[in-house]
């Protein structure tokens, strides 16, 4: 049995005994672009007040007792840190580490270099069909270029090749129409596409831009009927135009089976309220930490958002639905 299927198996064991199955980590704030959707990036401390690897990997392991994740490794730009291949290593000793990056820093040896070290999966970050449109909203000239080639890069790295990488879109009104296209771009590269909507109310979520019309759930449920490489779950893009109409959510699992790690150790239900800090890892154990998280249940009744993160965790939460089963073992598996 391979390492990859012993971790996949023991994420689906914590997703059934209702354990927690995802954290998102920040590694870092810093980054080398200024995306107008984003308030991270002038939010960031040194290199030497952030998590360090060996932490991150004493994390790993206090994490794997609660139970095993999919491990969103974010930023910022996660790229910016020189030991980002250690931190990946530490999480896939036991979990599905996932990475997301911009793209500028990837070559083929950092790409190799990753999934040598456990990655299981990548997205890079692509919003828009041409280099005008893309560069503009990353306050990068050559940020359109670079991400392409992270991506062939990737994809020539990855054992399972084009399954295990993906462009993630961010969802706003002024690239709705670019969907199509967009999907075109990513099936000729032979790599996956995953999709979430902006974030404009969450802490340290930047409002310059807005979200895209009810609508475009219904638009992307027919892209996803027709294009198998649009990686999302069925779910999540059924609950989009509830979302966007105002309608009523689902309780949210954020702070139970998901929470968030920043760069300095803050522990909190989700990545949109980083700023109700239920403790730190630098201080205290993870599973206290937790357990405290559970008390507050922070995720009771917010409506606050419907981004990927969230949607992921409503589609496995509690079980899962045999539908998210169904995509999950399909559309979204790796290998």
């Amino acid at each position: 049995m391979s390492a990859t299927l012993v971790r996949e198996l023991a994420f689906a064991s914590s997703v059934l005994r209702r354990r927690p199955f995802q954290c998102l980590v920040q590694v870092t704030n810093r980054c080398n672009m200024q995306c107008t959707f984003c308030d991270f990036w002038p939010n960031g401390v040194p290199a030497s007040e952030e998590l360090s690897a060996a932490e991150w990997r004493d994390v790993a392991v206090q994490l794997a007792a609660l139970g095993r994740c999919v491990v969103s490794i974010e930023g910022g730009e996660p790229f910016v840190r020189p030991d980002l291949a250690e931190i990946v290593r530490a999480f896939g000793a036991q979990h599905l580490p996932l990475l997301y990056t911009n793209g500028w820093y990837v070559d083929d040896r950092a790409a190799r270099a990753l999934f040598a070290a456990g990655l299981t999966q990548v997205g890079v970050s692509i919003d828009f069909p041409d280099a005008d449109r893309h560069d503009a909203q990353r306050r990068l000239p050559g940020a359109f270029e670079r991400a392409w080639h992270a991506v062939d890069a990737f994809r020539a790295a990855a054992p399972s090749g084009g399954r295990q990488v993906h462009v993630m879109t961010v969802l706003m009104e002024d690239n709705q129409h670019d969907l199509e296209p967009l999907l075109a771009q990513s099936a000729a590269r032979g790599v996956g596409h995953s999709v979430t909507l902006l974030s404009r109310t969450g802490f340290r979520r930047a409002d310059a831009r807005r979200l895209p019309a009810p609508s475009v759930g219904r638009t992307l449920a027919a892209l996803w009927r027709r294009h198998p490489h649009l990686r999302t779950f069925g779910d999540y893009l059924d609950g989009i135009d509830p979302f966007l109409g105002g309608g009523a959510l689902p309780a949210c699992h954020a702070g139970v089976q998901s929470f968030n790690i920043d760069h300095v150790g803050n522990v909190s239900a989700c990545i949109e309220k980083i700023d109700r800090v239920a403790g730190s890892v630098r201080r205290e154990q993870l599973a206290d930490i937790h357990a405290r998280l559970v008390r507050r249940d922070e995720g009771a009744g917010c409506q606050q958002c419907w981004t990927a993160c969230r949607g992921f965790a409503q589609a496995l939460g509690g079980g899962g639905t045999w539908a998210a089963w169904r995509d999950l073992a399909g559309r979204l598996r790796s290998v």
